[in-house]
C-alpha cells in the first residue's frame, strides 16, 4: 500500500540531489514507487532527462550544488513542480583521488569539499524554510563508511563525511523544535561502477591486483557482501516515513558490519 506524507493524505513532496544515477536513482524510484513526487538535482542532464521522461512523478533540474545562485534556480523549479517539500534526501557527493595525504592535490580537495560540504549546505540551507512548513519533514544525509573511520588515502573523502555528521547532528538540534527530523546513513560498499573503480584506484596505489582488493574489502564485513542501493533506498524512505518520526540526530550505517574503511 503506498504511504503518504501526513495525516491530510497529502502526497510526499521529495527532493533527491544526485538523483539521476546510482543510489539516488534507487532512491527517487522507491519514493515514486510509495506514491512521492521527487524533483532530481542532478549536474549529468542527459540522465536527468532520461529518468524526468519516463515518468510523471518526477521533475528534476540540471544543477550544479556547489554554485548557491544554482540552487536558488532549482528550489525555484522545485515550487513550481511540487508546490512545497516534506522530504530532503542530500545524496550527491563525489569521492575524489585516491592518494596519500601529501600528495594529495589541494584543488582535489577543495573540489570535493565543495561538493559534499559546501553543495549540500547549500541546498539543505534554502530548503529547510520549505520543510518548516511541512506537518511531517525529514531530512536525510549520505555520509559514508568513511563517516565512521578513517580511510587511508581518502583524505577529502573521509574528512567531508565526517563532517557530514557534525551538519546533521546540528540539524537535528536546530530543527527539532520544528518537528523536522535529520538523520545521517552510512552505507558501506555499495554494488556498481563507483565501487569498482574504488577497488581499480586502490589497487594502483598498493600494487595488489583488483581481486585482491575486493577479496580483502569483503573480508572486512561480518556479511560479505556489498550493500544493495535498493536496501540504501528503503532505509531512506523508512526514515521519511510515519514510523520514524521520534528518529533524528543519528547515524545509521549500513555497511554488512564492517570494522574500518580499509
Amino acid at each position: 500500500m503506498r504511504r503518504m506524507s501526513d495525516s491530510a493524505g497529502a502526497t510526499q513532496r521529495v527532493l533527491v540531489t544526485g538523483g539521476a544515477g546510482g543510489i539516488g536513482l534507487a532512491v527517487t524510484r522507491a519514493f515514486v514507487d510509495d506514491g512521492a513526487r521527487v524533483h532530481l538535482a542532478d549536474p549529468d542532464a542527459a540522465a536527468l532527462a532520461a529518468v524526468t521522461e519516463s515518468t510523471e512523478a518526477v521533475t528534476g533540474s540540471a544543477c550544479d550544488i556547489t554554485d548557491p545562485a544554482a540552487v536558488t534556480a532549482m528550489m525555484d523549479d522545485l515550487l513550481v513542480a511540487l508546490g512545497g517539500l516534506d522530504v530532503l534526501v542530500n545524496n550527491a557527493g563525489i569521492a575524489g583521488p585516491t592518494a596519500p595525504v601529501h600528495e594529495y592535490a589541494p584543488d582535489a580537495w577543495d573540489a570535493v569539499v565543495a561538493v559534499n560540504l559546501t553543495g549540500t549546505f547549500n541546498v539543505t540551507r534554502r530548503a529547510i524554510p520549505l520543510l518548516k512548513q511541512s506537518p511531517a519533514a525529514s531530512i536525510i544525509v549520505m555520509s559514508s563508511l568513511a563517516g565512521r573511520f578513517g580511510y587511508p588515502n581518502r583524505v577529502a573523502y573521509a574528512t567531508t563525511k565526517w563532517g557530514l555528521v557534525g551538519f546533521t547532528k546540528t540539524l537535528a538540534l536546530e530543527l527539532g523544535p520544528f518537528g523536522i527530523t535529520a538523520n545521517s546513513i552510512h552505507p558501506g560498499a555499495v554494488e556498481g561502477e563507483r565501487v569498482r573503480q574504488v577497488l581499480r584506484d586502490r589497487a594502483d596505489v598498493s600494487g595488489r591486483t583488483v581481486e585482491d582488493e575486493t577479496g580483502r574489502a569483503l573480508a572486512n564485513q561480518s556479511i560479505g557482501r556489498f550493500a544493495d542501493p535498493v536496501d540504501i533506498a528503503a532505509l531512506i524512505l523508512f526514515l521519511a516515513g510515519p514510523h520514524a518520526r521520534s528518529i533524528s540526530g543519528q547515524m545509521l550505517p549500513i555497511d554488512g558490519d564492517s570494522k574500518s574503511a580499509q
